[in-house]
């Protein structure tokens, strides 16, 4: 099997290795060695693995490595792959068994990243890299998608919508169809967006409208 650790010690990341394990218990395919975390200390063992450091340990980790990111943050996601500079560490998608798609065929998706149990893909879907589906999410046909997206439990993303990259979207929130949102923008929790939104706005609400902090 294949040697795979989760950057990410905390709820997330053990969530992430329970999907690996019944990955596994489908097709034994992964090797879970433990996780790298930079708040964490060394040495720090939970019920699925021990932390085998940071970034550092990342970089001079001695032989080939996948490693999937289980950090909520788009922006942080988005920085940590830039400070892993080893040609050794690779990035595969980890998809839950029971992810639905409705044409594989016509379904492209890039790299790193997480698709959890209950999800949906409809047909002409493009999922760029590193993003997070974090459970029960259908994805509308002729939906693209960028990169760095987070998408929190039951998030729902009508069709033809056009995502760009470092959204955040919370719990139970809704995308009706055809709208595109840009980049680096916050959608609160139960928020429904009914109009295309500004890059770097947290939007919250139903309809969901600008908030300032």
């Amino acid at each position: 099997m294949k040697k795979i650790a989760i950057y990410g010690a905390g709820g997330f990341g053990r969530e992430v290795a329970c999907l690996i394990r019944i990955i596994n218990e489908q097709s034994p395919e992964w090797e879970l060695i433990g996780f790298f975390d930079d708040g964490i200390e060394k040495g720090t063992n939970n019920e699925y693995g021990v932390v085998l450091g940071g970034i550092d340990e990342v970089n001079s980790y001695p032989e080939e490595l996948a490693i999937v990111i289980a950090i909520a943050s788009p922006k942080i996601v988005e920085k940590i792959v830039g400070n892993i500079t080893s040609s050794k560490i690779y990035y595969p998608n980890i998809i839950s068994p029971d992810v639905i798609y409705l044409d594989r065929d016509n379904v492209k998706i890039g790299k790193g990243n997480i698709i959890c149990s209950g999800s949906l893909l409809s047909c002409n879907v493009n999922l760029g890299n590193f993003n997070i589906l974090n459970g029960f999410i259908p994805i509308g046909h002729d939906t693209q998608i960028g990169d760095f997206n987070s998408f929190m439990p039951a998030v729902k993303i009508s069709g033809e919508v056009t995502i760009g990259n470092r959204n955040f979207f919370g719990v139970n929130s809704v995308v009706l169809q055809q709208i595109k949102i840009g980049n680096d923008t916050v959608v609160g929790a139960n928020s429904l967006i009914l109009r295309k939104t500004k890059d770097g706005m947290t939007y919250v609400g139903s309809p969901a409208s600008i908030i300032k902090y």
